[in-house]
Formats: C-alpha cells, structure tokens, sequence
C-alpha cells in the first residue's frame, strides 16, 4: 500500500465539489450555507452521501461522508486547529472509514487536508476522547 494514494478518484471528485463551492461562495459564508451547497452538488451528480451522519456510540456528528469511503469535516473559521485534526481522527476510529478531508473555507486558497486512520496504538488516544 505504501506510495498509493487512497481513494484517489474519489478524492478528486470530491475536493473538485469542495472547489466548485467555495469559488461560488466565497470566504465568508457559514459553515451551514456551505455544507447545502455541498448536499445540492452531490445530488446534481448522483452520488451517494451521508449529511451529518450520527457516529453509532458516540454521538457524534459528521458533516459528510462520501460513497462510504471519505469522511469530510468542513469548517468555517480563521483556522483549523490541531482539535479538528483530532476530531475528524475520532470520526475515523469509529466509523472505521479510511480517509477523511478537512476543509475550512475561510481559507483565501481552499487547501482541503487529508487525513488518514490511525492503525497503531496511537489510535486509542482518539478512540477514549470521544467528544
């Protein structure tokens, strides 16, 4: 596996979306605004998606996840802190999906960051501090 890119399709077609609306958008909107305009893409193209799917056992709440494979966490803020880092690695633990993206469209220049599961024993750092 190493030196692959995981869910590279898949992840094209969604930063593409991600792209898409904060061109139309822009930096200042809420994170809800953008989130609908998300949700209306994804309809337009067909694919299949959770809007803020409950994590089973936590109660916590994801923003996206795509085709069941990518966990998207959007943010709108001045910037992303290495809690949100920490929480989308919590959605990943317990959903057991791969891939997450956070993105934070305040940002001028959209940067969506990738974000692997943990499979070592770091993992239960995220897994005990569910929030």
């Amino acid at each position: 596996m190493e030196g692959k890119i995981i869910y590279k399709e898949e992840s094209y077609e969604v930063t593409g979306i991600l792209f898409e609306t904060h061109n139309e958008l822009g930096r200042y909107c809420r994170e809800k605004q953008y989130c609908d305009l998300i949700e209306n893409k994804l309809k337009l193209k067909n694919k299949k998606y959770k809007r803020e799917y409950r994590v089973e056992n936590t109660g916590n709440i994801t923003d996206f996840i795509f085709e069941d494979k990518i966990v998207i966490e959007a943010k709108a803020k001045d910037r992303v802190t290495k809690e949100d880092y920490y929480q989308l690695q919590r959605y990943l633990q317990a959903t057991g999906i791969k891939l997450g993206l956070l993105v934070n469209f305040r940002d001028k220049y959209l940067k969506p960051i990738r974000v692997v599961r943990i499979d070592t024993d770091a993992r239960k750092k995220f897994q005990n501090n569910q929030s």
